[in-house]
């Protein structure tokens, strides 16, 4: 969502750092550039003036001014700045004292609460805790139906004691009460020793009258721990105004992004925190249950910056990853045994459980760099690599060596593909057998290793040009010629030998010329350097 402001802030600083003292002028355009970055990024606009305000006075401050490095320092104060409009600290969810913790969904329509409610209980229950969902937003059609399935998927149960609206039309049904479903769900959770308690409204335009006094009825009626704003990160600068009517109508603790993997401006991240001084709590990054996470306005800001997130990609890691197959595969290397295709693809698959790919590869320093690589990265290729390996039997993944000719065509015909496909895959792992080899010794990285391992797979692009060898010379066979083959056997050739260096346009070196001193007007005592001539 942040690309392309990324890549406008990165392009500002590279400018920047060729830059050894920052005279005003150069903050000035800075500041400009961030400003025209962060308008068109749809940020709202007080933000942008308080923001870009800040950032000029550190910036002419003497904290600047005397760094060893300018204009890192000025990267720094915008770093420290966008963690700030981002909410400062990370914070958790405020937990009752006295279980079930009641959690109350408020948004527009379409925002995607209910998906969220699943994502939400789904993040608790892996935490130890045993949420309820209650369906309490009977206008929308088929809206409870939607929260049992997800509730479903999620290993959840749903409180749903009403049916809610089966028509086409958003309408209440007349013998439907929100408040009151609300008000047994929270009965049920008491009674059954629910600790959390996750209620899912009605979506509301924030103009809605009826509908804003429905929410805060159920919000009077449960008293409830947390009331989180769930928000839609592609909506842009209407986000301020949403966000405020909402505060005003119902009141609300913190703020969840939802829809941050799209690909709009992502200027409602940016400015919902700042303009309600609510924070983020959470963000929903994709379709699936599991794409979610807790918000860290520090590790935005790098991803913003393109400083990548390196310790959300350790946590996903560790939660998708087994221990004790790491562990093992740690001791495998370090005894010096070789890395075999079932390494490769039990490593493969467990890191695909950490999430798609290109994301993880996203949050690395730097990426913003290789960002149409990025885009055009197949994440389908992983699966035809896959396919390949499993063509093949234990011995051929144990021992790749022995696979032949005749074994590469069995194998493609297996898995789909090409010999070619398979003749890759064998290249590319030999050069990563030899790279984990060469690392497991502590030799780091092998020279030139990068460039014979190719791009990675899915990348597209021409592959790197690398150092190649020159080519042989092979010996030009005897001609069929009697009178040729007598010249080639007595060594003379039609043309003239080439001088020694004539190829790198070097003429042939002439006789050498007995010349006297003497003859040179040299100074007197210049002969003791010709050897006592």
């Amino acid at each position: 969502m942040f690309a392309t402001l990324s890549d406008r802030l990165t392009s500002t600083f590279k400018n920047l750092r060729t830059k050894g003292r920052l005279s005003e002028a150069d903050i000035d355009a800075t500041v400009r550039e961030i400003r025209r970055a962060l308008l068109d990024a749809d940020v709202a606009v007080p933000v942008v003036r308080s923001f870009t305000g800040a950032v000029r006075e550190r910036a002419l401050s003497a904290e600047v001014s005397g760094a060893l490095n300018p204009a890192q320092q000025v990267v720094k104060i915008v770093n420290e700045e966008l963690v700030a409009i981002l909410g400062g600290e990370t914070r958790t969810l405020n937990l009752a004292k006295n279980p079930p913790t009641v959690i109350l969904l408020a948004g527009l329509q379409g925002a995607g609460k209910t998906t969220l409610a699943g994502k939400l209980a789904l993040h608790l229950k892996s935490q130890g805790h045993t949420p309820l969902l209650v369906a309490a937003d009977l206008q929308r059609p088929n809206a409870v139906t939607q929260l049992q399935v997800v509730g479903e998927r999620a290993g959840v149960p749903v409180f749903a004691p009403h049916k809610g609206n089966q028509g086409h039309e958003d309408v209440l049904p007349a013998d439907a009460d929100p408040v009151a479903v609300a008000r047994e769900g929270l009965a049920t959770a008491k009674s059954k020793l629910h600790d959390v308690l996750i209620v899912d409204t009605a979506g509301r335009l924030g103009v809605d009258a009826d509908l804003m006094k429905q929410a805060s009825d159920i919000r009077d009626a449960l008293d409830p721990d947390e009331i989180l704003f769930v928000i839609d990160a592609m909506i842009g600068q209407d986000a301020v105004t949403t966000a405020q009517a909402f505060q005003d109508g119902v009141g609300f603790t913190g703020v969840v992004l939802s829809k941050l993997d799209g690909d709009a401006r992502g200027g409602a991240a940016l400015s919902v925190a700042s303009v309600t001084g609510r924070p983020i709590l959470y963000a929903s990054t994709g379709e699936k249950l599991t794409d979610f996470e807790v918000f860290h306005p520090d590790r935005m800001a790098s991803r913003i910056l393109d400083m990548g997130d390196v310790l959300t990609l350790i946590e996903q890691a560790e939660k998708a990853f087994d221990a004790g197959e790491a562990e093992a595969l740690a001791g495998k290397l370090s005894s010096g045994q070789d890395l075999t295709l079932e390494d490769f693809l039990s490593q493969m698959q467990q890191l695909r459980k950490a999430g798609p790919l290109k994301k993880m590869m996203g949050m690395l320093p730097g990426m913003g760099q290789m960002r149409e690589a990025l885009d055009n990265f197949d994440e389908r290729e992983v699966d035809r690599i896959e396919a390949i390996i499993r063509s093949m039997t234990p011995a051929e993944r144990r021992t790749p060596k022995i696979i032949n000719g005749s074994r590469r065509s069995r194998i493609a015909r297996g898995s789909g593909t090409q010999p070619s496909d398979v003749n890759q895959l064998l290249e590319r792992f030999d050069g990563a057998q030899k790279m984990m080899k060469q690392m497991a010794k502590g030799g780091g990285m092998p020279p030139g290793m990068p460039g014979s391992m190719g791009n990675l797979p899915g990348m597209g692009g021409k592959k790197s040009k690398g150092r190649t060898a020159p080519p042989v010379r092979r010996v030009k066979a005897k001609s069929g010629n009697p009178a040729k083959r007598a010249e080639q056997e007595r060594g003379i050739t039609s043309r003239p030998a080439s001088a020694p260096g004539s190829a790198f346009g070097v003429a042939a070196p002439k006789a050498p010329v007995d010349v006297d001193p003497a003859d040179l007007n040299l100074p007197a005592d210049f002969d003791r350097f010709l050897g006592g001539r």
